[in-house]
């Protein structure tokens, strides 16, 4: 089993920034997804930025040149560093973790955390 456990988040004015951490602890196998996704009210859950285990990372497009994902492999653990926060970036943000044994893909979830952009 693996536990994810988030921090940051909370309330912040459009134009500001935030850090959002996520520790991976328990089985985790040498591939490996990390990152976040993100599901604003009324709307389906979406990608905002995931690191592969050796270090290629994914943005969504109305996220590139405002966020910023980071990893720290000796403790499995992202950061995602949200400047210049828009009124759509409001939204729960989760946490994910998918990692292969073999064929094998499992996929774990973090509680989430709410980003809230607002004046």
């Amino acid at each position: 089993q693996v536990q994810l456990v988030e921090s940051g988040g909370g309330l912040v004015q459009p134009g500001g920034s935030q850090r959002l951490s996520c520790a991976a602890s328990g089985r985790i196998f040498s591939i490996n997804v990390m990152g976040w996704y993100r599901q604003a009210p009324g709307k389906q859950r979406e990608l905002v930025a995931t690191t592969t285990s050796d270090s290629s990372i994914n943005y969504a497009e109305s996220v590139k040149g405002r966020f910023t994902l980071s990893r720290d492999n000796a403790e499995n653990t992202v950061y995602l560093q949200m400047n210049s926060l828009k009124f759509e970036d409001t939204a729960v943000y989760y946490c994910n973790l998918k990692t292969r044994s073999g064929l094998r893909w499992y996929d774990y979830w973090g509680q989430g955390t709410q980003v809230t952009v607002s004046s």
